[in-house]
């Protein structure tokens, strides 16, 4: 009877995990020269194209890349179908999937190493998925009820690293960006990006993205005088988007961000 009851429990979870991320509708962006980039949006309850709603972007690390359209979900989207924050901040949520053979962000990665040897270098030209994301996101905010000036993003480890370059090359776009164990090209960013607000969330004990990654970047960042918090988990390794998800403000605080002046 118990063993009945166990299983009957865990297909019970199963469902409503598996209903639960069925809310994100699959959908594809066709991108120039045939490619193509998929993404799930997750719409506000009872969504109203009459009001107008804040966006989050979310990139995934590199473990979730694919074409398959569903596992970039694996981390952070359950935590924005929570019933509280749908109701509390209702949103427009978008989760692209980069390609397995491409990356987010313009940087060279050398996996022969433990934590792995990161070479940014924003003067290289943009990659096609990352330049497929901002042309979503036009597209979205034209074709959506967004409000504008409250467009988000956050990502974690490569998804990181793509968070403070979209912030970089789009930098009238985002009133705040939530970079998770990622990293930038420190000697690269400036000016441009201080009227984008940041958390960054790093674990001092990262052996696949090193610390220092995120230290040396919040570094540049105060030293630009821009708005930034930083959070470092002691003892904690790569999954540092635990933590950070956990964060009792991390939503509110994110949502009680406003741009005065957007451009794409």
């Amino acid at each position: 009877m118990k063993k009945i009851f166990l299983v009957g429990f865990l297909l019970a979870v199963l469902g409503a995990t598996a209903q639960d991320l069925s809310l994100y509708q699959k959908k594809e962006y066709k991108h120039s020269d045939g490619k193509v980039l998929p993404y799930r949006i997750l719409y506000p309850e009872n969504y109203d194209k009459s009001k107008k709603y804040p966006l989050v972007l979310f990139l995934h690390g590199a473990g979730e890349r694919g074409k398959d359209n569903e596992k970039q979900l694996v981390h952070g989207s359950k935590l924005f179908l929570r019933d509280d924050i749908r109701k509390n901040f209702p949103a427009i949520v978008v989760f692209p999937q980069c390609p397995e053979e491409s990356f987010w962000g313009a940087v060279k990665v050398d996996r022969s190493k433990s934590p792995i040897v990161l070479e940014f270098n924003y003067d290289n030209a943009i990659t096609w998925p990352l330049e497929a994301v901002q042309k979503l996101l036009k597209q979205l905010a034209s074709e959506e009820a967004v409000e504008k000036k409250r467009i988000y993003i956050s990502g974690l480890s490569m998804g990181g690293m793509g968070t403070f370059e979209m912030v970089y090359r789009f930098p009238k776009t985002f009133a705040a960006a939530l970079p998770i164990c990622g990293g930038g090209d420190v000697l690269r960013y400036d000016e441009r990006v201080k009227k984008t607000s940041f958390w960054v969330f790093h674990g001092d004990q990262d052996a696949a993205v090193h610390v220092n990654e995120s230290r040396a970047m919040v570094q540049k960042l105060r030293s630009l005088n821009a708005d930034v918090v930083y959070t470092e988990y002691p003892g904690v390794n790569h999954n540092s988007w635990d933590n950070a998800f956990a964060e009792p403000t991390f939503i509110s605080w994110t949502f009680s961000h406003k741009r005065k002046k957007v451009k794409f």
